[in-house]
């Protein structure tokens, strides 16, 4: 296929997979967006809700669409990170021999659903930074690689802190987008209980597989970015970046640390998979404004007095993309 081809057939495929979705997922057209995105760019995702808001109910749609091995693990406090990675079990063969074999966790799946990931202690969260990264995870002294595709898909709740524990800076960074999963409208509402109260099951069916899924990441990395655009997500970056000549006045106010590479990263990606949802096979402006909050906020640490006035990172980024010019003179390899 040529680039136009290519261009087309990713819009199909991008309206196919919201309208099978969209026949389980009632509203939140901004969090199947940026779930869609996220997998297209190669990257995790934590969506943050109160309970009931239909989190895991996506997640579960995504690995029957996308046609992807899907494994859930519920975190809780008890939680070790061998119930997540597996672990090494005596085995017997008929023979009376008796030997070490390594039993696969459940995080050999392509889609994992980490449910209440903050309701695990730290030292389990942590089991899960390498295979974020780096797609393998070492056990029983071996380097085992993961299932390719892989996807994170974390939830967790922002209320009801007694027992959770708030996930380490680190993990946060691997995410690549954080989506905040609001109420639903009063038509969305309605129209989830006439799909949950009527005895009607939706049918949904498999758009793609796992290995086309690489190719149209693939895709992805190839629309080209011009050196304007890209010096404007750099800046975006540069100014969340306190105590420094780049800083905006907001960010020297309100934060104590900037934005990860990792975030200019996850910027400039999910802007490429915006522009190709847009039938362009260029990196815009807006691409970059779209994707910047889900992208950022989550990379941000606020200080005292942000959290003494009840200042979010979303209200620091959102000044940020007030005050950062779009045209500005170049920057300097």
């Amino acid at each position: 296929m040529n680039t136009e081809e290519q261009i087309s057939a990713f819009r199909t495929l991008w309206v196919r997979l919201k309208q099978e979705i969209g026949r389980v997922i009632v509203g939140h057209e901004d969090i199947v967006d940026g779930t869609l995105i996220a997998i297209l760019g190669g990257g995790h995702v934590l969506l943050e809700g109160v309970p009931g808001l239909g989190k895991t109910l996506l997640v579960r749609t995504l690995s029957e669409v996308l046609d992807l091995s899907f494994n859930r693990i519920q975190f809780t406090p008890d939680l070790m990170p061998a119930d997540i990675l597996g672990t090494n079990l005596v085995v017997e063969s008929p023979e009376g021999r008796r030997s070490f074999e390594f039993q696969r966790g459940p995080i050999f799946a392509h889609l994992l659903l980490a449910d209440e990931i903050n309701r695990a202690t730290p030292k389990t969260q942590s089991a899960m930074l390498e295979a974020m990264q780096e797609r393998s995870v070492t056990a029983g002294g071996e380097i085992r690689r993961l299932a390719d595709p892989f996807f994170v898909l974390a939830t967790q709740n922002p209320i009801d802190q007694e027992g959770t524990y708030p996930l380490p800076e680190a993990q946060l960074d691997r995410f690549f987008f954080k989506l905040v999963v609001g109420y639903p409208t009063g038509a969305e509402l309605t129209e989830v209980i006439n799909r949950t109260t009527e005895g009607q099951k939706p049918q949904i069916q498999k758009v793609i597989d796992g290995a086309a899924l690489m190719e149209w990441q693939k895709l992805v990395r190839q629309v080209p970015v011009a050196s304007h655009v890209k010096d404007y997500a750099v800046r975006l970056v540069l100014a969340t970046h306190p105590q420094t000549s780049t800083a905006a006045a907001i960010t020297n106010q309100y934060l104590r640390f900037g934005s990860s590479p990792r975030g200019a990263q996850c910027l400039i990606v999910g802007a490429k998979v915006r522009a190709l949802t847009q039938g362009r096979y260029n990196v815009s402006f807006d691409d970059i404004v779209s994707v910047a909050i889900p992208a950022l906020r989550h990379r941000l640490i606020l200080n005292f007095e942000a959290e003494a006035e009840g200042i979010t990172t979303d209200h620091i980024l959102a000044q940020i993309l007030k005050e950062i010019p779009k045209s500005a003179d170049p920057i300097k390899a």
